[in-house]
């Protein structure tokens, strides 16, 4: 070991940024990536069904969902993974993923032609 400018060690950068990678792909996801993760599935999924959502509450994930103005239903996702329900109050049902959910509140995916004059996001 060879100490430098008055008895430091010297840095290298380069390794210290792949050590970080490296550490960091090992950490589990944090309440923040999770979220961000899964909003963009949701987003997803409403293109896909021609669906916009209110502001999202995190903690536990929810939304109402909208098509040409008229409510859906509910969606939202927990610990215990997606769900769905078509009224404020009601059983929900759990689902493998956003579309999955959705398609549980009767919804059909849109069609492309109509998907891109009508979707309107709102947060």
């Amino acid at each position: 070991m060879q100490l430098v400018s008055g008895g430091r060690l010297p840095f290298d950068r380069d390794w210290f940024a792949t050590r970080v990678l490296e550490v960091k792909a090992t950490l589990p996801e944090t309440p923040r990536e999770w979220n961000k993760r899964l909003s963009d599935e949701l987003e997803e999924a409403c293109v896909k069904f021609n669906l916009w959502h209110t502001k999202i509450k995190w903690v536990s994930f929810s939304t109402k969902l909208y098509r040409n103005n008229q409510l859906v239903g509910y969606i939202g996702c927990n610990q215990e993974g997606w769900y769905s329900r078509p009224r404020t109050y009601g059983m929900k049902r759990f689902a493998n993923s956003a579309d999955e959910a959705i398609t549980f509140l009767g919804v059909r995916a849109a069609s492309c032609s109509s998907m891109n004059l009508v979707v309107s996001w709102r947060r």
